[in-house]
């Protein structure tokens, strides 16, 4: 990343993105990130530039720690594509299909060790998906064969706006060669209001 992002830097991004939804100057539904910044920047300075970085639609901290300009997220995310960020340049994809994204990230670490290149790939996803046949697969599969990919588990106990715990009966233990963290999202599943369990 060219420049070392800040907890505020990354706040007042997503407060600015805010402000643009409610003043309806974005074609689309918004997925804002909050409450999870010194965790993802702690992690991201394990990530090198030359390295690929996949995520799920809650993905704006992703693209601007990857070192995608706060502009061009901006504009993507004004164009209706908060959920999809894409920046070929950056190495960087997402996905708004719950699990979508890992069988991707998957296929290039797979072309990575087949090239006997020295890159990583990290995908991000939330407990929800944690929960999911399509990770479960795809971790053994990366795990069995070696693959550089990381997987990062972003916890906020919640699979859209139902707690994991119902939704799912229990949660699945942490796995080894996971990153894991929980944290208190701070925004709905999408949009800027209150959240409300019913």
């Amino acid at each position: 990343m060219s420049k070392k992002l800040t907890k505020k830097d990354l706040l007042k991004f997503e407060t600015k993105i805010s402000k643009l939804y409610e003043d309806k100057k974005i074609k689309g539904p918004i997925h804002l990130s909050g409450n999870n910044e010194n965790q993802l920047i702690k992690i991201f300075k394990k990530i090198k530039k030359n390295d690929w970085v996949f995520s799920g639609w809650r993905n704006h901290y992703h693209a601007l720690l990857k070192g995608c300009s706060a502009k061009d997220v901006e504009n993507q995310i004004i164009a209706g594509r908060s959920m999809t960020l894409n920046s070929y340049k950056n190495k960087f994809f997402t996905s708004s299909i719950v699990g979508g994204i890992i069988p991707i990230a998957l296929g290039v670490a797979f072309s990575i060790k087949k090239k006997k290149m020295k890159q990583k790939v990290w995908v991000f996803i939330g407990d929800m998906t944690y929960e999911t046949g399509v990770f479960h697969e795809c971790y053994k599969y990366a795990k069995n064969f070696r693959l550089p990919l990381k997987f990062v588990v972003e916890d906020n106990d919640l699979s859209t706006n139902t707690p994991t715990k119902s939704a799912w009966g229990k949660k699945q233990k942490k796995l080894p060669d996971v990153y894991y963290y929980s944290y208190k999202r701070k925004y709905p599943h999408h949009g800027i209001g209150k959240w409300i369990l019913f």
